[in-house]
């Protein structure tokens, strides 16, 4: 494979606060090869002058639904695979074109998309992926209507499926659902830990599987060296899940100060979402949406903010995560703006590149500008640290993509 010299290039590493000037980067075979001061020469290698851009990791998103097409997820079955793959494949396009360079789908997301991206079918992001979410009948990823009275195999409560989760109650069941999942190729395993938004019959406030079903499903995946991640808005639901286990918690929008502190002592991850927060509030009623669906994301979205200020005040580890649906995907890059509200640049930077590579358990191949690491890169037109809004312009201010040393985009030679 062709070397290539990223030179005179400012590097923000993922971590530190300040950036070292005048840098070089050398790329072969996929991998960082080495990063130092001054030029670096090579006889046959590409040269692309960075011209005191700021050099950093490519961005990572903790949470998506590549195949969530629509607002209405009882819609988006509806719609069937071809419609929901054409979605993913723009989801995922728009994604890396706005410098993301690895996404964690958290519900929906399957070996063959995977694979396609792998193989090159599928312009994207490096993909990592929870299969099907667990969910407990009348859960969160149970989405019947309460009229609903049974019939269709999809939906059976002894294990039934929809394109985004898997009804599973009771341990055995649960056991037997995460293996499926794991089996299937699944990086990590998502559980509904409480109620949520988009799901017809229960509240927000509710906590979701006991205790002795959340961890048969945490041993699982330990013992395939993997973790489980748990959908919680409230912090009921928050601390239970962390103490029997779960590794990273998604929202947690109605966490309160003690919450937080026990999660930050834990050492568990939080992955926040203040976008699908707002678009949902925003977009939910001209979208069809139940009126009752439109007033749970608004009273989420009146929360979300403070949430943020929670996680800060308690030093808790924050991930980065958008949770976009529908035609809504175009905003992901609205939540660094919505972030900025609370977190400084630095911290935010941090939480889209080394605390994301964490959250992966890809500490030292994602998410860092370091020697062999993954060469996944983006250019930025200016300083990031002290202009976050940068990185929230869907990729316009980014004179360079790169992914696994492959040029996706390059306006500098």
């Amino acid at each position: 494979m062709t070397i290539i010299v990223l030179e005179n290039a400012r590097i923000f590493d993922g971590v530190a606060p300040e950036c070292a000037e005048g840098m070089s980067v050398v790329v072969e075979d996929g991998l960082i090869r080495e990063v130092a001061p001054g030029p670096i020469t090579f006889a046959e290698a590409v040269r692309i002058d960075l011209g005191g851009r700021t050099l950093m990791p490519g961005l990572i998103d903790l949470h998506i639904h590549a195949y969530t097409s629509d607002m209405s997820l009882q819609r988006v079955d509806q719609a069937g695979a071809a419609h929901r793959t054409a979605h993913a494949v723009r989801l995922l396009n728009h994604a890396l074109d706005c410098g993301f360079t690895a996404v964690r789908d958290v519900g929906g997301g399957d070996w063959s998309l995977w694979r396609a991206v792998e193989d090159g079918l599928i312009r994207g992001p490096r993909f990592f992926y929870a299969g099907r979410i667990l969910s407990m009948t009348g859960g969160h990823g149970d989405f019947r209507p309460t009229f609903f009275e049974g019939g269709d195999h999809r939906f059976c409560a002894c294990g039934g499926t929809n394109s985004l989760s898997v009804v599973a109650d009771g341990v055995d069941a649960c056991v037997a659902a995460a293996r499926e999942e794991l089996r299937r190729g699944a990086h990590m395993i998502k559980i509904m830990g409480s109620g949520g938004v988009v799901s017809p019959t229960d509240p927000i406030w509710m906590n979701q599987y006991r205790e002795d079903e959340i961890r048969a499903i945490v041993n699982e995946c330990a013992e395939r060296r993997s973790y489980v991640s748990a959908h919680c808005h409230p912090a009921s639901a928050v601390r239970r899940c962390v103490e029997f286990g779960v590794r990273c918690i998604e929202h947690a929008t109605l966490i309160d100060d003690e919450t937080a502190a026990f999660v930050a002592q834990a050492g568990a991850y939080v992955v926040p979402t203040m976008g699908v927060a707002f678009a949902m509030a925003e977009h939910g009623a001209a979208n069809n949406l139940p009126r009752d669906i439109v007033a749970k994301a608004t009273e989420v979205a009146s929360y979300a903010i403070a949430s943020l200020d929670r996680f800060r005040n308690a030093g808790v580890k924050v991930g980065f995560g958008t949770d976009l649906v529908g035609h809504t995907y175009v905003q992901q890059c609205r939540e660094f703006l919505l972030r900025r509200e609370v977190y400084e640049p630095i911290e935010i930077l941090r939480q889209a590149t080394s605390m994301g590579a964490e959250v992966l358990q890809m500490q030292g191949q994602l998410g860092c500008v370091a020697p062999g690491a993954f060469a996944d890169l983006i250019a930025v037109d200016g300083d990031p640290l002290s202009n976050i809004g940068l990185l929230a312009a869907d990729g316009r201010e980014l004179s360079m993509i790169m992914r696994g040393g492959e040029i996706i985009k390059n306006r500098l030679s």
